[in-house]
């Protein structure tokens, strides 16, 4: 009987009764190695001279890399150089690979508990590293990702400092963002509750203003009100971000509740790291993955945060982060945000970076199904019963697992791209007073986070089957690939909860081309809507769209889907006035189409405009595209044909175009894996 005795990271050791077996899968081997218990003890035997049946892994993935004309190092400099990142990963992964605190070999086998001081000690030499090498902010973060901990200070480098940095005043940030930089404090953020998540404006938590001691006093009133899930805060942080319901007095001394604000809290004692008096803090247990962050629950009984302090010209009066919200501490006077949903930048924030980073984790997963795939030989073709095995991702049915996934990592990267863009200039308009974008913003950001985790969730799932048996197994990378990324589908807002704001705001914009129908608006989606609503109206039946003659075509028939699907909600919610609850599901779909009709808009406009794409690689990326596009226009085609967007005769011409498209793409497919230019180390192998 075979059993684990231990298992490295690139390596699958097991126990047999005279032997171990490695199973090697790096990016040019992808090949089991034996080493006997005789070899271990100093003896020798047979298997120190097997090797594998040739021809052997490296060489099959070397023939399958000539058959393609892509230049993988172009394109990974289109992908991934336009900020150094190629230079800064190789200069950072040599520090790393040669430091004995960040060998994976044995990490495996490690109790929770040893998981998070492993991590928590590599945070704190990735911190010295910063002063030993100079490195800025970009380098530590990419020593974050090689290593590939959830680092027990993440919340502190991205939620923590980023809510300093959008909802701070001016002199807050003076003061708090040098102590946050030096790490002289150490924080977490705290909004979700046990009771509530998605449903910000339900939280429990009060911050009560005293106009006495003109102090805020923090108090769970329910066991529901307790904070949960704050990562960072269960045995790290000692400061933390509490969001909580502002409850000020009225002029009739009633306290009156001003919805949730985020405040700056000192949680824990500087010198002794225990709770402060009134508060309660505790590390919440064992997850499905996550293993090196230490999520917390936070209660607060009666507790008080004084706000004023002798030094004025440095620290601010109130722990209420006051760019947007402000309390006057002698009149008690509150101004609220002149848009109430500016206090929720972090979370838009994060969302935004979720659908950047999804990309390289479903490309993790993509490589080494790619590389795995090419090199596994498994049967031989029917029709030819005596040839050679056939390479598993020759099969179709390997093929449209992976390949189209293989295509949605390109899709994923130039979205992430489009959405960081779209972020900072709404960032910058905010800044300027100007809030006209923030709707677009958060709509954008709600919708990519929810379609692109679930994508990506699904996809690494289906990478892993797609190994078979070895897709199990310890070895195979997708160990802690597999159980982190499943926090992404509910972490910043379940994803079908969060998609209702998308909708929300697409009916808003539905309403308002139905009252201006007869307008031209300059605005193409308002434009289409419009022509939508008028062919509606005069009993026209709009001409499909010929999506095999022309790629501009392919965008515009899944506009003309989202259109057909969002005016079927406008007439449900707006003019029956059917009860919100009972079009949830319709919501989400209406949210899912659209966001799936941005990422082919996105990829469609790169292949179009982007001057950087590499002239080898153009048709290969537009194979990408006709292959993702249509993936999805057959799962929904139903859809499709209903509202007139593709013809009956292209629709049944789709499975077809598929297989072809997946033929043409597969002698490419090791190219464009080690276009990501993922190191073995990230890989785990």
């Amino acid at each position: 009987m075979m059993r684990t005795v231990s298992l490295a990271p690139g390596k699958g050791l097991y126990k047999g009764s005279n032997s171990f077996v490695y199973f090697i899968f790096t990016r040019n081997t992808f090949q089991p190695t034996i080493r006997s218990m005789s070899r271990l003890s100093g003896r020798s035997d047979f298997t120190d001279h097997l090797q594998p049946s040739q021809p052997d892994g490296p060489e099959l993935l070397a023939r399958k890399r000539a058959q393609s004309h892509i230049s993988v190092d172009e394109l990974a400099r289109h992908l991934l150089d336009q900020d150094g990142y190629l230079e800064r990963q190789a200069r950072v992964l040599r520090i790393v690979e040669k430091e004995p605190l960040f060998d994976k070999k044995r990490q495996a086998n490690l109790s929770r508990e040893d998981l998070f001081k492993l991590a928590l000690a590599r945070a704190k030499l990735l911190r010295r590293f910063v002063d030993k090498y100079g490195w800025d902010t970009d380098d530590y973060k990419m020593a974050e990702t090689l290593v590939d901990d959830v680092s027990p200070y993440y919340l502190h480098l991205h939620m923590f400092i980023t809510t300093i940095r959008e909802q701070a005043s001016d002199a807050q940030q003076a003061y708090w963002l040098p102590l946050i930089e030096s790490f002289k404090i150490i924080g977490a953020y705290a909004q979700t509750e046990l009771g509530h998540g998605s449903n910000i404006q339900g939280l429990e938590l009060q911050a009560r203003w005293d106009p006495g001691s003109k102090e805020f006093i923090l108090h769970s009133p329910t066991l529901t009100a307790s904070k949960w899930w704050n990562g960072s805060l269960g045995r790290t942080a000692n400061h933390a971000i509490v969001v909580a319901q502002l409850l000020v007095p009225n002029s009739g001394g009633e306290y009156e509740s001003h919805g949730p604000h985020p405040f700056i809290v000192q949680v824990r004692d500087m010198r002794t790291h225990q709770p402060r008096k009134g508060v309660v803090i505790g590390d919440i247990g064992p997850k499905f993955g996550y293993a090196t962050i230490d999520n917390a629950y936070m209660l607060f009984d009666q507790f008080r945060r004084v706000l004023l302090t002798t030094s004025t010209a440095r620290i601010p009066h109130s722990a209420l982060l006051s760019r947007y919200a402000k309390l006057d501490p002698d009149s008690g006077q509150f101004s609220k945000p002149a848009v109430p949903a500016v206090v929720y930048g972090t979370m838009t924030y994060v969302r935004s970076l979720i659908v950047l980073q999804s990309r390289m984790a479903l490309a993790r997963a993509v490589t080494i199904a790619v590389c795995y795939t090419t090199v596994r030989r498994q049967s031989r073709d029917r029709d030819d019963p005596k040839g050679p095995e056939v390479a598993v991702l020759e099969y179709p049915t390997v093929q449209i697992r992976i390949l189209p996934l293989l295509a949605t990592t390109y899709v994923l990267h130039y979205a992430g791209l489009a959405m960081q863009r779209t972020y900072r200039k709404a960032r910058d308009q905010i800044q300027a007073g100007d809030f006209s974008g923030l709707a677009h913003m958060h709509s954008l950001s709600s919708g990519l986070k929810s379609f692109c985790t679930e994508i990506v969730a699904d996809g690494i799932e289906t990478c892993r089957r797609a190994l078979g048996g070895h897709g199990y197994g310890g070895a195979s990378g997708f160990i802690r690939l597999s159980p982190d990324y499943l926090s992404r589908v509910t972490v910043e807002g379940d994803n079908w909860m969060i998609t209702q704001q998308v909708a929300a705001y697409l009916i808003k914009r539905m309403q308002a081309a139905v009252a201006d129908i007869d307008s031209a608006a300059g605005n193409e989606t308002e434009d289409s809507y419009k022509e939508f609503l008028r062919a509606n109206r005069n009993g026209v039946n709009l001409e499909p769209y010929r999506v095999f003659d022309d790629d501009s075509n392919i965008v515009r028939s899944f506009h003309r889907r989202t259109t057909a699907l969002l005016y079927d909600l406008y007439v449900e919610r707006v003019t029956k006035k059917r009860a919100w609850t009972s079009l949830m599901t319709q919501l989400h779909r209406l949210s899912q189409a659209q966001s799936l009709t941005l990422l082919v808009e996105i990829f469609h406009d790169t292949l179009q405009n982007d001057q950087s794409l590499p002239q080898q690689a153009k048709d290969t990326l537009r194979d990408l595209y006709h292959l993702f596009a249509f993936f999805h226009m057959e799962t929904q085609a139903y859809d499709f044909f209903r509202c007139g967007a593709v013809s009956q005769r292209d629709l049944d011409e789709l499975p077809n175009r598929v297989r072809h498209l997946m033929a043409r793409i597969e002698p490419h497919a090791v190219a464009l894996v080690d276009a990501w230019k993922i190191p073995d180390y990230l890989l785990d192998r």
